[in-house]
C-alpha cells in the first residue's frame, strides 16, 4: 500500500532531518534518490557531480526546485578537489551535519583483462575520493561535536563477482575504511556506516540489466523475488543519515533483498 502525503510527513519529521546541511557527492542514479529523499526530509544540499549535464537536470527535479538546494560541479579524483568541495560546501550551508558519499563506478572485464589505468580509475574514485571527503568533512564534524556520514558500499564487498575486480576491491576496502572513521570518531559525536545495495534498478544499471536475460538472472539470485529499487536505499541512507540513528556506527547495511544470503 502506498503511504499517505501525511503519512509520508509524518515519517519525515520523525527523522528529525529539517533544517540539516547535507552534503550529497555524486548525482545520478542512487545520489539523485537520496537527494529527493534528503529535500523531501526539509534538509539544505549541495549536491556535487563531474557533470553539469547531471546537475541541470537536478536542478529542474521538482522536488528539489522547491528546496534549499544548490549544486557543484567538480572532479573529485584529486584529493585537493574532494578537500575544496567539502570546504566550500561547509562555507555555503553553515556548517556540516550530514556527508552522503554516492560516488563510484565500473567496469566489468576478467582480470587478466584489466588495465591498469582501470584499475586506478575505479579505486580512485570509489575509494581515494571516499578516504579524501570523508577526512576533510571529518574535521568540520569533530569540531562542532556532532555529524553523520553515510558511504555506498555493494555486496561486491562480500560476493566474489567475476569481472568485478577492482569494483569489490574499491568496496571491499570502504568497508574497512568506514569503521576506522568510525572508531576513531565515535567519541567526537560522529557516526559513520555504509549501505551496500544490491541488484537496483537505476538509470545507471539499466543498459547492463537490460541485456538478454540479464534481469531475469540477477533477480532469480534475490530471495526477496525482485531486484532493488531507489527508494529501498534511500529509507536506510536517511535513517543513518539521521538523529535517530545516533547510537549506529561502523556499520555496513546490506539493502538486498537476502541476496548475500545466498
Amino acid at each position: 500500500m502506498v503511504p499517505s502525503t501525511e503519512n509520508r510527513r509524518s515519517a519525515m519529521r520523525w527523522l528529525g532531518l529539517e533544517g540539516h546541511r547535507v552534503l550529497v557527492m555524486g548525482a545520478g542514479g542512487l545520489g539523485t534518490a537520496c537527494a529527493q529523499g534528503l529535500a523531501e526530509a526539509g534538509a539544505q544540499l549541495v549536491i556535487v557531480d563531474a557533470d553539469e549535464a547531471r546537475l541541470k537536470v537536478l536542478r529542474d527535479d521538482p522536488t528539489l526546485a522547491a528546496a534549499d538546494v544548490r549544486t557543484l560541479t567538480a572532479d573529485l579524483t584529486s584529493s585537493e578537489a574532494c578537500e575544496r568541495v567539502v570546504t566550500t560546501a561547509a562555507h555555503d550551508l553553515g556548517g556540516l551535519d550530514v556527508l552522503v558519499h554516492a560516488v563510484g563506478t565500473n567496469d566489468r572485464r576478467p582480470v587478466v583483462d584489466t588495465p591498469d589505468e582501470v584499475w586506478d580509475r575505479i579505486m580512485t574514485l570509489n575509494l581515494s575520493s571516499a578516504f579524501w571527503t570523508g577526512r576533510a568533512a571529518g574535521r568540520f564534524m569533530r569540531e562542532a561535536g556532532h555529524g553523520s556520514m553515510v558511504f555506498f558500499s555493494s555486496v561486491s564487498s562480500r560476493l566474489a563477482h567475476r569481472h568485478h575486480a577492482p569494483y569489490a576491491a574499491s568496496k571491499g576496502g570502504l568497508d574497512q575504511l568506514v569503521k576506522v572513521m568510525a572508531r576513531e570518531w565515535a567519541a567526537d559525536g560522529v557516526t559513520v556506516n555504509a549501505v551496500a545495495p544490491g541488484y537496483t534498478e537505476t538509470e545507471l544499471t539499466r543498459a547492463y540489466l537490460d541485456k538478454p536475460g540479464m534481469r531475469e538472472e540477477m533477480t532469480s539470485l534475490v530471495p526477496a523475488g525482485r531486484l532493488g529499487t531507489p527508494q529501498d536505499v534511500v529509507g536506510a541512507v536517511l535513517f543513518l543519515a539521521s538523529a535517530r540513528a545516533s547510537f549506529v556506527t561502523g556499520q555496513v547495511l546490506y539493502v538486498d533483498g537476502g541476496r548475500t544470503l545466498v
